[in-house]
């Protein structure tokens, strides 16, 4: 005779799927999470774990790491409920719970996610969040060169516990240190020191991750196909991403960043064009980018470049690559700011001077605004006149902005299918654009408008064939996967811009990690459908 505990859990799963989940979703993931084997789930409050849109907290949690403002709008469709798992055990339960209860799960990590797939839906409801904000946690061991990092703690928390252990270790991630680890690292993970040692992807040599079936998986036990396909092929597809285990990098003692502005009466537009010419070929040491904005009011309004940049060397050795390589900038030894590499990282994420370094652990973003962005990357110079037109089309927005991120070095050296991110070689920088505005919905249509024309615009100068796309900036625009849908077809337009040739692969490996497509959303990796795992049987190819 079957016990009381697994009776009553059969009769609600039973009623999950022939009522079509019409008892609260909370109610029957809860009494699922509370037939959980685990030990730990019994001592678990759970309740206190999971807020709906009637506790007070709810709207602070959904908000808490969103950045685009756009997505927590009231006329967006809200999670059921958000979930905020205490432990790796929690994260398995919950997959199993809502596989076996249907309910459509989206995770986030940080929630930077540009197009809030992680945090919203346009195409699946209801539908809850599994946040990982509570697994935080940061182990670094520097005799053996490496850390573990759990999916919700930021890169700045990383920087800074590393920093603790060591004033010469750091690791090649983002520019902004609000990020969540779990997610940026999916998508590639670039950053300051990109053309030195490549991607935070690239420097990833262990992983745990929960698979469909609700097994925790190391990179022995997932194999060598679904940790490639992590690593760069975007988050939400392949399963719930608890860890990371990073390969730290030498950084010297001291360190050098400027930050060098100059205005279109300033001769910007030259110095822009002499910049791409020599920006992916400068030495490997040296990352200058490229912030873009319009500045100043009425007829004064003028376009400002500014070369945000970090060296890793001293400013006597920095003047010197400047002189040989790029003396149009004209850096002098008073622009140069001599430091370590933890306030680098400060330096470069926007930080006042004066800040303390444990400011990295509170996590906050310093940019929470409605936005629309967009990427490209770029293989040939953009000629003076196409920098002249984007300059006329910049001053037509109220708050546009461009960043240009330099190539070369490193990143030209790895090949584009050791991980899914494929912008290597011949890449000579990649380029956000964003428009970001105050007035809500109000206003909103005239912005997007403003940012495709802009993209349209760009289009001679991008790459070409496919035009590609960095994931981590996910656009909509590029096409979305419909509700249900499991085909790859639809897919291909948008999957070849962000991973060219290694989409096909993305899906090969999804169709054998994940064939019910359990972990999706608007741009997640489909598997193959039914009908061509058949056909593809029977032809050997598919």
């Amino acid at each position: 005779m079957a016990s009381p505990k697994v009776s009553l859990l059969s009769i609600l799963l039973l009623l999950s799927s022939s009522m079509g989940l019409s008892f609260p979703i909370k109610d029957g993931f809860l009494h699922c999470l509370s037939f959980s084997s685990s030990s730990r789930f019994s001592s678990t409050p759970f309740s206190s774990n999971i807020y709906t849109p009637d506790n007070s907290s709810f709207s602070s949690v959904l908000a808490s790491t969103a950045q685009n403002l756009r997505y927590l709008l009231p006329s967006v469709t809200k999670p059921s409920f958000i979930f905020t798992p205490a432990y790796e055990s929690h994260i398995q339960t919950a997959v199993s719970c809502a596989k076996k209860l249907g309910i459509h799960l989206r995770v986030r990590s940080g929630g930077h996610d540009y197009e809030g797939v992680s945090y919203a839906s346009e195409t699946e409801t209801p539908f809850v969040i599994l946040d990982l904000s509570k697994l935080r946690s940061v182990n670094v061991d520097i005799a053996a060169g490496t850390a573990w990092i759990q999916a919700g703690a930021t890169i700045g928390e990383v920087y800074y516990r590393i920093s603790e252990k060591s004033k010469v270790h750091g690791f090649p991630m983002g520019l902004c240190t609000s990020l969540g680890v779990g997610g940026h690292i999916t998508g590639g993970a670039y950053g300051s020191m990109m053309r030195k040692y490549g991607l935070g992807a690239d420097n990833v040599v262990d992983a745990r991750i929960v698979d469909a079936r609700g097994r925790v998986l190391d990179r022995k036990g997932m194999g060598e196909d679904l940790f490639w396909a992590i690593r760069g092929g975007g988050g939400g597809s392949f399963g719930v991403i608890v860890a990371w285990k990073i390969k730290l990098v030498p950084v010297p003692p001291t360190v050098t960043v400027f930050t060098v502005t100059k205005t279109l009466a300033q001769g910007a537009t030259k110095l822009l064009y002499r910049w791409q010419q020599v920006a992916a070929t400068l030495d490997e040491d040296l990352f200058i980018r490229v912030i873009i904005t319009p500045g100043g009011t009425g007829a004064q309004r003028t376009v400002a470049t500014s070369y945000n940049a970090l060296f890793l060397g001293d400013a006597k050795r920095l003047l010197q690559v400047m002189k040989r390589s790029f003396p149009e900038l004209g850096l002098t030894p008073k622009d140069c700011v001599q430091t370590t590499w933890i306030n680098s990282v400060m330096y470069i994420a926007g930080f006042p001077s004066n800040a303390s370094a444990d400011v990295l652990l509170q996590g906050k973003s310093l940019f929470k605004n409605y936005f629309k962005a967009k990427s490209d990357f770029v293989k040939q110079p953009i000629p003076e006149a196409g920098l002249e037109g984007l300059w006329k089309r910049m001053l037509q927005e109220e708050s546009p902005l461009m960043i240009w991120n330099p190539y070369g070095g490193m990143m030209a050296k790895i090949p584009e299918s050791a991980i899914p991110f494929p912008h290597r070689k011949g890449v000579l920088f990649k380029v956000q654009y964003l428009t970001n505005w105050q007035d809500g919905e109000q206003k909103m249509a005239k912005h997007m408008d403003w940012m495709r024309n802009f993209y349209n615009y760009m289009a001679p100068y991008a790459s070409n064939c496919p035009r590609t796309a960095y994931v981590n900036y996910r656009d909509l625009d590029l096409g979305m996967n419909k509700k249900g849908n499991t085909s790859f077809i639809d897919a291909t337009a948008w999957g070849a811009k962000y991973f060219k040739g290694n989409f096909y692969r993305l899906v090969q490996v999804k169709t054998k990690v994940d064939p019910d497509n359990f972990f999706r959303h608007e741009q997640s990796i489909p598997p193959i459908p039914i009908s061509k795992r058949r056909q593809g049987r029977r032809t050997g190819h598919w």
